[in-house]
């Protein structure tokens, strides 16, 4: 596990829908809850502050998880809550994870509309099942339910868990960007002026207030959020479980190699050996 001297970070970051009685998502960082996790991304920060990762994770990788033998991944959630999800990512690559933040998918809505609108450059053209929202190939404008769409589709795409969480990782990356450019990250004002839009659309563990964020934003001030390393972690290939389910099988290498990667804050010699598939 993480050795004490070890200044890095690992958060893990959830999209959810929350049930309409738990809407702020406590509930779900504490226990067992009805709606399993739309999105897992496992936030990288090392100890040099020199660049931020992003690893998506495939909700439906078939993994171990404690106590409750094979199952997918996001099945942890509705089965242990946000606890047993960080049990079974630790577990996976015998990696601490430090924090954890959750943004219900409304979120996205909400949190696109403050920003005044993201731009994304589209990869395929696709219009959002049962609407009719059309986004072309190239630079796409995203605000409110349309960004919620684009977010959240994935029947449009022939391998659409795939394309969704490329989608999800574009719509974070450009949000980033538009929060964290340089001049804001130097001013600590700027900063809990962000803290504060963002923080209505996001529920962080308890540890993770808003002056660890301020803090965690100006050691990051040397990062250009134009370039942070966004990739999806390997698996193995499709297949399905004794009940017939779809899953995507785990890639036992790739586990090691990041775990690995993780444990020693090199993420970047795993990503320089093997590079993410062109997404």
């Amino acid at each position: 596990m993480k050795d004490p001297e070890d200044k890095s970070m690992n958060v893990l970051m959830l999209g959810v829908d929350h049930a309409d009685d738990d809407s702020d998502g406590s509930a779900a960082l504490s226990g067992a809850v009805e709606q399993r996790s739309d999105s897992m991304m496992l936030v990288h920060i090392p100890e040099d502050r020199s660049q931020i990762y992003v690893m998506s994770m495939v909700r439906d990788m078939y993994v171990d998880i404690p106590g409750h033998g094979q199952n997918k991944l996001n099945a942890a959630v509705s089965l242990g809550g946000v606890p047993l999800l960080m049990q079974t990512v630790e577990g996976m690559f015998d990696a601490k994870i430090d924090h954890v933040a959750m943004v219900d998918f409304e979120g996205f809505k909400e949190l696109s509309t403050a920003l005044g609108g993201v731009s994304v450059e589209n990869d395929i053209p696709f219009t959002a099942n049962d609407t009719d929202y059309f986004y072309p190939k190239g630079t796409v404008a995203l605000e409110g339910d349309r960004a919620l769409r684009f977010v959240r589709e994935r029947k449009s795409f022939s391998n659409g868990d795939y394309q969704r969480v490329v989608n999800q990782r574009k719509f974070i990356a450009s949000a980033a960007n538009k929060l964290l450019s340089s001049d804001t990250l130097t001013n600590p004002v700027k900063l809990y002026d962000i803290v504060d839009t963002v923080s209505p659309y996001l529920t962080f563990d308890e540890d993770f207030d808003a002056a660890t964020l301020v803090g965690l934003g100006m050691q990051l001030k040397n990062v250009d959020t134009r370039n942070m390393a966004m990739f999806t972690m390997p698996t193995a290939g499709s297949s399905v479980d004794a009940q017939g389910q779809s899953i995507e099988l785990a890639s036992e290498q790739a586990v090691a190699q990041i775990g690995e990667a993780l444990r020693t804050d090199d993420l970047a010699e795993y990503l320089k050996e093997n590079p993410p598939e062109s997404e």
